[in-house]
């Protein structure tokens, strides 16, 4: 997975933050300033590759995390939309990815959290970004947890 693209719908604010963040292995980026688009402040982000299900390439994108046990956590909310991400898409039919936190750069593997597992790091993540649950408000479908255990 070393060469990677990035969507070419990301928004610029989000492309910018990205290219921050890998020109600095994170030092410029890893703590992302949500202020700038209407959110609570610093948020952690780390970097996550994923197979395109139906196209085979790599696609590149920041997100918010949480960590637990050694493991990230990362939520498929896109905003509350009735789908859920296409990057949820590609890691469930493809559960290897690669994740970059500040300089560390690894391969995982991605697993859908179920149960108490899912209920228990939601309101792990909902501390660190209260707007998820607004997110999951605005939709029928179940917001995904989602766990990368370092391979």
């Amino acid at each position: 997975m070393s060469e990677v693209n990035v969507p070419a719908n990301m928004p610029e604010w989000m492309a910018d933050h990205l290219r921050r963040y890998l020109k600095t292995d994170g030092a410029d980026g890893h703590m992302w300033d949500s202020t700038s688009v209407g959110g609570p402040g610093p948020l952690p982000t780390l970097l996550l590759t994923t197979v395109g299900r139906r196209s085979g390439q790599t696609s590149l994108l920041p997100l918010i995390y949480g960590e637990t046990n050694g493991k990230y956590i990362i939520v498929a909310s896109k905003g509350g939309a009735p789908q859920h991400p296409g990057w949820y898409h590609n890691l469930v039919a493809q559960p290897t990815v690669e994740v970059q936190v500040l300089a560390d750069r690894f391969r995982a593997t991605a697993r859908t959290a179920t149960g108490e597992e899912r209920a228990t790091l939601w309101q792990q993540m909902e501390k660190i970004y209260p707007p998820y649950n607004d997110y999951q408000a605005k939709t029928d479908r179940e917001i995904p947890v989602v766990v990368l255990e370092r391979a």
